[in-house]
């Protein structure tokens, strides 16, 4: 007998908003986190908007010697742990540490320490190289981190599937707690990547929207969308067995029931354009759950305003759900605070999460006007509305597709 999963705890770094409270009132305001870039000097780059976190000191969530031992993606990690474990109510001191795991992914790691590094070598020489440049760049030292700090000294993993990052990472701790290698999962993803070589190289794949309009600039499934917006931040929740959960007290926002994934095997960085791996993510999830297709009436769209990607996720939706799309709402996250690349996923979990408690479906802002063949509901305004299930998308360069599903919680 598989096991059931609960969230109990949930944390947030996001560009509107550091922490889940602040992100979540942010969320239903319609606001966004989209402006001109700070962190370095955009003046000769085609993209100079971003959704950067604001106002984040990392001496409020670690002691300043620890922080310096990190860098910005792990630091954002570590600070939505720390809310995610208080969160939960979590005391490690009662816990058996190797029952609790860590699944904590970044896409990238650090570009900022590659850059400084990579100065320094040019400039000084290889002696001049900091001795901890390599912990601090790859990008398992998120997961690294948050184990340490927290005494999870069970399984420890950091997966890296692109923009598929976050929503793999939960996943796979879902299965670990479902198959009762663990009791608890403190699991997410965590990005900073807003850096000149991260923007540079994106524009280059022509990825980026060029819009300098913050009210245009991350449209997904606008007919005038152009690009994505580059974001940042992290999301952390606690996943625990049902019953551990019970045992102590907690309490439990929701259950995940299905988590589904696949490979498009067919381009580097393009989704299939007939959405079939997508669909067969999406379908997988739902089977995983034991569920009717007919059963879902919410998605969170991977949607990141980019031509390609909204179109085929599209067909991915009509693919899977055939007539029944039409009945479902869709929308995207990413229209208020861009594309938090490894820690889209998670983020966008956690929305889900506060969107099945409330019975809300946020709206996906700036969308005016869409296309011929993207004619399904993209909630072009929010809604109060119950549901009980919520399905979240996220695709990664190299075809990574993952779907996870998640229920509002009852007994």
């Amino acid at each position: 007998m598989k096991k059931r999963v609960v969230v109990t705890g949930m944390g947030a770094i996001t560009p509107i908003g550091n922490s889940v409270d602040t992100f979540w009132d942010s969320i239903r305001q319609g606001k966004t986190g989209f402006g001109p870039i700070t962190s370095f000097d955009a003046a000769d780059y085609k993209c100079k908007l971003a959704a950067e976190v604001k106002d984040f000191n990392a001496a409020d969530y670690m002691d300043k010697k620890a922080a310096r031992r990190m860098e910005l993606f792990s630091q954002f990690a570590m600070a939505a742990a720390k809310e995610a474990m208080e969160d939960a109510g979590l005391d490690m001191a009662k816990e058996d540490p190797y029952r609790a795991g860590c699944a904590v992914g970044s896409g990238i790691g650090s570009l900022q320490s590659m850059e400084r590094e990579h100065t320094r070598l040019v400039e000084k020489g290889p002696a001049r190289i900091a001795p901890l440049f390599v912990p601090l760049m790859i990008s398992n030292m998120a997961a690294g981190n948050v184990s340490i700090a927290f005494q999870l000294k069970g399984k420890s993993i950091d997966v890296v599937t692109a923009c598929a990052t976050g929503t793999n990472s939960i996943g796979e701790a879902y299965r670990t707690i479902q198959y009762g290698d663990a009791d608890i999962m403190v699991a997410g993803g965590t990005e900073s990547a807003i850096t000149p070589l991260g923007v540079a190289g994106f524009t280059a794949l022509t990825a980026l929207s060029t819009c300098e309009d913050p009210a245009r600039c991350s449209i997904p499934f606008d007919k005038d969308r152009s690009g994505f917006v580059m974001g940042e931040g992290a999301g952390i929740v606690v996943l625990e067995e049902l019953e551990h959960a019970r045992n102590r007290g907690a309490h439990i926002y929701a259950e995940v029931v299905g988590y589904g994934c696949s490979s498009d095997a067919y381009h580097i960085t393009s989704p299939a354009d007939d959405g079939a791996g997508a669909a067969v993510a999406m379908v997988n999830a739902v089977k995983d759950a034991c569920l009717e297709l007919s059963d879902i009436t919410y998605i969170n769209a991977h949607g990141t305003s980019t031509p390609y990607n909204d179109l085929f996720e599209t067909r991915a939706i009509k693919l899977a759900f055939k007539d029944h799309a039409k009945e479902i709402r869709i929308n995207s996250t990413k229209s208020m605070i861009g594309h938090l690349l490894g820690a889209a996923g998670a983020v966008e979990f956690i929305t889900c999460v506060k969107e099945l408690q409330e019975g809300y479906i946020h709206q996906t802002v700036g969308l005016q006007e869409t296309e011929e063949e993207m004619d399904l509901d993209y909630c072009r305004e929010s809604r109060e509305e119950s549901f009980t299930y919520a399905l979240s998308n996220s695709l990664g360069f190299g075809g990574h597709n993952a779907s996870i599903l998640i229920k509002k919680y009852s007994e």
